[in-house]
């Protein structure tokens, strides 16, 4: 399980360092490389799926082959920004060019925890999403129940 967040710093080439937090959730190969699946995300951050995590999202995704025009169309784009990514001898992954601009990934960022996988947020964007939705932990009975919530502010 992922959870947590921590700040980090892309370097001239791409690469990020994966806290060990982080590390400990992600597949092994035989040769004992740690490996991990990057993808497009909601709300304009990465997803950093561990092999399995990628199986069962992938497994949500083909419930049917002939399942809509708009299940196809997400299963197409997210499986098209997806890419297999090896943890280097320091711990870093390269994110590719076209994930970091499609986040909008910069110099600073921020990786969370959010269970099933971890996501790469631009810090700003990051700091601004959680302020945002911060308060949504006081009503978290009614968020779980799938009720309206009404946040004062």
């Amino acid at each position: 399980m992922f959870c947590g967040n921590s700040a980090h710093t892309l370097d001239e080439k791409g690469r990020v360092f994966v806290s060990k937090r982080f590390q400990e959730g992600l597949s092994r190969t035989e040769d004992g490389t740690l490996v991990a699946y990057l993808s497009r995300g909601q709300d304009a951050c990465l997803y950093l799926f561990s092999e399995s995590g990628f199986q069962r999202a992938l497994a949500e995704l083909n419930t049917s082959v002939f399942s809509g025009e708009d299940l196809r169309g997400v299963k197409r784009v997210f499986l098209a920004n997806t890419v297999r990514v090896e943890l280097d001898g320091s711990g870093r992954i390269l994110i590719p060019e076209k994930q970091r601009d499609g986040a909008g990934l910069g110099r600073d960022i921020v990786m969370v925890g959010v269970g099933d996988r971890a996501e790469i947020w631009p810090k700003a964007a990051w700091e601004k999403y959680e302020a945002a939705n911060l308060k949504k932990l006081d009503h978290i009975d009614r968020v779980l129940a799938g009720e309206p919530t009404r946040t004062q502010g």
